[in-house]
C-alpha cells in the first residue's frame, strides 16, 4: 500500500545502545511507496529528554503522524504519544509501560529460563552492552560483519532513561500494532506477547532478532503500512 495524504507521516524512534541510522532499510522502503519519514535522533541519557527531541519532530510534520517505536523507543511512543498529531502507535519488539512503569520495572522480573542481556556494571550514569556478547544478544541474525559495525559503534544507554517512568500511556486512548521478534535475546518473546494483549495491539510475529528493524526491514515497513491501512480504512 502507498501513502496518501491522511496518512503519509512516519516518525520513527529507536532505542537504547544503537542511533537511528539502523532503520535506513525501513526508511527506505516507506519512502519508496510514498511515505514521509522522520527519524529522531535521542541521546537515550533521560526519558524526559528522548520524550523532548521526539516532540519536537512530531511538531514539524504536517499531518497525522504514524509513530513507530523499537526497544526502549517504546516507552518514548507511549509517553509522546498523546501528541496531538500522533494517530497511531507502531511497537516494534518494544517495551510497552502502562501508567508509572519504566524499563526498570519491565524487566524486574524476566521469565524463567529467558536470556539475560549482556549489560555492563553502570559506570558515570551510563550502561553498555559487552561488546563480545553484542551479536548474540541484540544482532544475532545479521551478517557477522554487520553485528560487529553495531558492536563497535554502541550508544551509551542512561540509567536515567531505563529509570524513566510513564506518566499516561498513548496506547490507552490511541490504536497500535506490534511486532514480536520470535528470537529476540533481549526482550524475551513472552514478555513481548503479554505486553502486547495488554495494549490491544494488532500482532504480528516474525522470526528475527532484538535488530529485527534491521534484519526484516520488509516485514517491519509493512507493519508500518498495515497500520497507515487500518487508519485509511476507519476514517
Amino acid at each position: 500500500m502507498s501513502a496518501d495524504s491522511t496518512t503519509k507521516n512516519v516518525v520513527l524512534v529507536h532505542g537504547g545502545f544503537v542511533d537511528g541510522s539502523g532503520w535506513q532499510a525501513v526508511y527506505d522502503e516507506l519512502t519508496n511507496d510514498g511515505y514521509n519519514v522522520s527519524i529522531v535522533q535521542n541521546s537515550t541519557a533521560s526519558l524526559a529528554g528522548d520524550v523532548a527531541a521526539t516532540n519536537w519532530t512530531l511538531d514539524e510534520q504536517d499531518g497525522p503522524v504514524i509513530l513507530v517505536g523499537h526497544s526502549y523507543g517504546g516507552v518514548v511512543i507511549s509517553e509522546v504519544g498523546n501528541h496531538p498529531k500522533v494517530a497511531a502507535l507502531v511497537y516494534i519488539a518494544a517495551f510497552a509501560p502502562d501508567k508509572g512503569e519504566s524499563v526498570n520495572t519491565l524487566i524486574a522480573n524476566p521469565p524463567p529460563g529467558a536470556p539475560v542481556p549482556p549489560i555492563l556494571p553502570p559506570r558515570d550514569g551510563l550502561l553498555m552492552l559487552d561488546r563480545e556478547k553484542f551479536a548474540d544478544s541484540f544482532a544475532g541474525d545479521l551478517p557477522a560483519q554487520q553485528a560487529a559495525f553495531m558492536a563497535a559503534s554502541k550508544v551509551p544507554w542512561g540509567a536515567d532513561a531505563l529509570a524513566g517512568q510513564v506518566t499516561e500511556p498513548a496506547w490507552r486512548g490511541k490504536p497500535s500494532w506490534y511486532l514480536v521478534a520470535t528470537e529476540d535475546r533481549m526482550i524475551p518473546p513472552p514478555a513481548q506477547r503479554a505486553m502486547s494483549e495488554r495494549t490491544g495491539s494488532t500482532v504480528v510475529e516474525v522470526a528475527g532478532s532484538h535488530a529485527i528493524y534491521v534484519s526484516q526491514p520488509g516485514a517491519v515497513a509493512s507493519l508500518i503500512k498495515d497500520a497507515a491501512s487500518g487508519l485509511n480504512s476507519a476514517a
